[in-house]
Order: structure tokens, then C-alpha cells, then sequence
């Protein structure tokens, strides 16, 4: 346990920033899982709606440090790449 006072108070922010930190990844698994359920289900119309509504989240978790850039981009790509092979 943490001895001095600014020990504790880091200690206190750590917790803070992880529950934080917590959400936001839930929120965009959330996300992802719409579009994934749409397209398991086949349809195509919800998944393009998910995957827009997707997007913003992906790159907000990116400028929110939750996941790093390429990480992202490969998630995006591949959503992207199963809904054009559904509609095919």
C-alpha cells in the first residue's frame, strides 16, 4: 500500500483512469458486435448502419489511447471486407 501522499493519490487516479479506460474498451467492443451480429445474421443493411456508427468509435478509441492505430485500421478492414462479401 501506498506510504506517502503522492503515492496515494496516484493510486487513486490510477483507479479512476481505469475504470475509464474500461468503458471506453467496452463501448467499442459494443460496436464491433453490432456489426459482427448483423452480418452472422445476414443482413447487410444493418451491418453497413453498425459499421458506420462503428467508425467514429474505432478512431476514438485511438485518440483515447484504448488501441493503437494499426490495430484499428485491421478491425475497420476486415468489418469492411466481410460486409462487401455479404453483399456479393
Amino acid at each position: 500500500m501506498a506510504n506517502h501522499v503522492s503515492a496515494k493519490k496516484r493510486a487513486r487516479q490510477s483507479l479512476k483512469k481505469a475504470k475509464i479506460n474500461s468503458a471506453n474498451r467496452n463501448r467499442l467492443r459494443t460496436f464491433v458486435k453490432k456489426v459482427e451480429l448483423a452480418l452472422v445474421a445476414g443482413d447487410v443493411v444493418a451491418a453497413e448502419a453498425a459499421f458506420k456508427a462503428c467508425q467514429p468509435e474505432v478512431q476514438k478509441g485511438i485518440s483515447k489511447g484504448i488501441i493503437h492505430k494499426n490495430t484499428a485500421a485491421r478491425k475497420i478492414s476486415r468489418l469492411s471486407a466481410r460486409i462487401k462479401a455479404v453483399k456479393a
